[in-house]
């Protein structure tokens, strides 16, 4: 089930909501346990078959953590830890990574390893990762009270359990036991239709809109030229901003409903004056997650230049390994990578930069860095990369051609191939730039949030004009990932 449906917006989350707080009124166990039972639900919904996987990943990450607790396993907790750690990796890196690894040992060492094929399992990158922090956390000490309802609740509860955001156990448990969080709030539930509207419209109005172009471009990459190019990468580009962003400003949105506070995911990241800057602000659980689980670890900034250089690329290796198996997806990281050590270096030297030229680069350079991201090799690429350098051609639309009064047989005409017009494709990329770069994102209207009717009145036209939108519904982008 997906949040942008029919049945998700008025049958699922309706229902879910009204019995939840009813059962409030009785017994806060049966709330939170017919709430686990909803998420179980909304995550079977799209193939029950893996349901089984997910109730195996939390009894046994559960039992680890409970373990990791125990003060008779002081003198094991190391391998209790590791083997924790293992087994989450492991299962990640059989349904996400198998193929990926046989194809390229075929590749190499001319072998015939049978490819599997695997599904790859909804929410596995994600559930990984919170379990793996918690598992951590345990080892420290820091989870200490939790029964087994609350942290199934924590990994599955269902606004962030698809896509994100990657919560923290102290973000949301604890929030689970708040007995003012039991009774419906007014002023919470105003402000999760308001942030629900945002994301719903991103999502169905915006993001579905730049897909079709998006799509379009890059099943045609060997013919684009240099117009279409650059907006087939800016289509993509605007596309997995409005997806994304909107569905965490959904997750956030529902979880308001039920008084539950989920984390910023995004914070204007294309609004970024350098790509340190860039990912402060784009899928912030993931860097956070990151930085406090790895790149600390392994020394931060605390052993020197070189090796904080080195701590980097590896943060930025394993981001983009995370994101897919493939290796446009570790190019990817990797360039993220390189630039993030440049830019740190540039830093270091003192160097500054004139604030539209700073983001002029960093935008110009996260939209060639989103071709690799979207491509699904590296000839698709080169190919949507050489279109947007001219070295396919630099064409002009039709519709540029007439306003320039240049005759049509000149060979400078090419007829636009995104499936709409030139005009209509050029005023949504100008307009998501305008919005991107101007307009109040979800989190500062959360923040600012105060219930007028003027508030109420822009709400409601977001959400009555997106749900006569949803003739189609379409997945969001990193269901993928």
């Amino acid at each position: 089930m997906i949040f942008n449906s029919f049945e998700f917006i008025f049958l699922f989350l309706p229902i879910v909501l009204l019995i939840y707080f009813l059962l409030n009124q009785w017994s806060f166990t049966l709330a939170k346990a017919w709430l686990l039972a909803g998420s179980l639900f909304f995550y079977g919904w799209w193939n029950p078959s893996y349901l089984p996987l997910i109730l195996a990943s939390l009894v046994i990450n559960f039992l680890v953590g409970t373990a990791l607790g125990k003060e008779y396993f002081t003198d094991r907790k190391k391998w209790i830890l590791t083997a924790g750690i293992l087994f989450n990796v492991g299962l990640l890196g059989y349904f996400k990574y198998y193929d990926f690894f046989a194809e390229n040992i075929n590749f190499l060492f001319n072998e015939s390893i049978p490819l599997k094929n695997l599904l790859l399992p909804l929410a596995i990158s994600f559930y990984t990762f919170q379990q793996i922090g918690y598992l951590v956390d345990s080892y420290r000490g820091e989870t200490k009270g939790y029964n087994v309802l609350d942290y199934c609740l924590f990994v599955t509860f269902f606004p962030q359990l698809i896509a994100g955001p990657i919560v923290h156990h102290r973000q949301v448990m604890e929030q689970f036991r708040q007995k003012e969080n039991r009774r419906l709030n007014p002023q919470n539930f105003a402000l999760g239709l308001l942030i629900f509207s945002m994301g719903l419209f991103k999502k169905v109005v915006i993001a579905d809109s730049f897909a079709i172009w998006a799509n379009r471009g890059y099943a045609m990459a060997e013919q684009l030229t240099f117009v279409d190019g650059w907006m087939t990468a800016l289509s993509y580009t605007f596309q997995l901003y409005f997806d994304f962003s909107g569905y965490s400003d959904m997750a956030i949105g529902a979880g308001l409903l039920f008084n539950i506070h989920l984390p910023k995911n995004f914070f204007s990241p294309y609004k970024a004056l350098d790509i340190q800057d860039f990912w402060r602000r784009w899928h912030i659980t993931l860097n956070t997650f990151l930085t406090q689980y790895i790149y600390i670890p392994l020394g931060g900034s605390r052993k020197g230049t070189a090796r904080t250089y080195i701590n980097i690329l590896i943060i930025f290796f394993i981001s983009g390994v995370w994101h897919g198996a493939g290796w446009t997806f570790i190019a990817w990281g990797m360039m993220h990578g390189i630039a993030s050590v440049i830019a740190r270096a540039w830093k270091r030297a003192g160097y500054s930069m004139n604030k539209w030229l700073a983001w002029f680069i960093t935008f110009n350079f996260v939209n060639l860095a989103w071709v690799f991201f979207r491509s699904p090799d590296f000839a698709t690429a080169l190919h949507v990369l050489k279109s947007m350098t001219g070295l396919n051609g630099i064409y002009l639309p039709k519709e540029v051609i007439e306003a320039l009064h240049i005759p049509l047989g000149s060979p400078v005409l090419f007829n636009f191939s995104l499936g709409s017009s030139f005009a209509e494709v050029l005023l949504y990329i100008a307009g998501g730039l305008l919005i991107v770069l101007f307009a109040k994102n979800s989190i500062q209207w959360r923040d600012e949030f105060e219930p007028r009717k003027t508030v109420a009145l822009y709400a409601s036209v977001l959400f009555l004009y997106s749900v006569m939108q949803l003739q189609q519904v379409t997945a969001f982008l990193y269901f993928n990932f």
